[in-house]
């Protein structure tokens, strides 16, 4: 079992930052691929951002050159650093682990990831 624990979150203005943090704990997660999703009132839960055991990333096309996933293998943590935030970043996000040991592969679908945080809201007003 592992459980994820999202913070961070909040109200921030169209063009302000804001940096997501997870917290691992019940397993070390350091060999495994680690990610983050959003959902937005009405909409699909999409993927955002992937970070795999060698801190290799993959971001979707709506947060590329915007937002910046990292991870502290010694705190068992992975970060999303988000700039330039706009009104339809606006979500639930959601921090995310796939336990596929040393697995190279960049991962984009709900299914492929086993296990989900809580989730934290993240409003950018205009």
């Amino acid at each position: 079992q592992v459980q994820l624990v999202e913070s961070g979150g909040g109200l921030v203005q169209a063009g302000g930052s804001l940096r997501l943090s997870c917290a691992a704990s019940g397993r070390t997660v350091s060999s495994y691929t680690m990610g983050w999703f959003r959902q937005a009132p009405g909409k699909e839960r999409e993927f955002v951002a992937t970070i795999n055991w060698i801190s290799n990333t993959y971001y979707a096309d709506s947060v590329k050159g915007r937002f910046t996933i990292s991870r502290d293998n010694a705190k068992n943590t992975v970060y999303l650093q988000m700039n330039s935030l706009k009104p339809e970043d606006t979500a639930v996000y959601y921090c995310v682990v796939r336990t596929g040991y040393r697995d190279s592969y960049y991962y984009t679908r709900r299914n492929d990831y086993d296990y989900w945080g809580q989730g934290t809201q993240v409003t950018v007003s205009s």
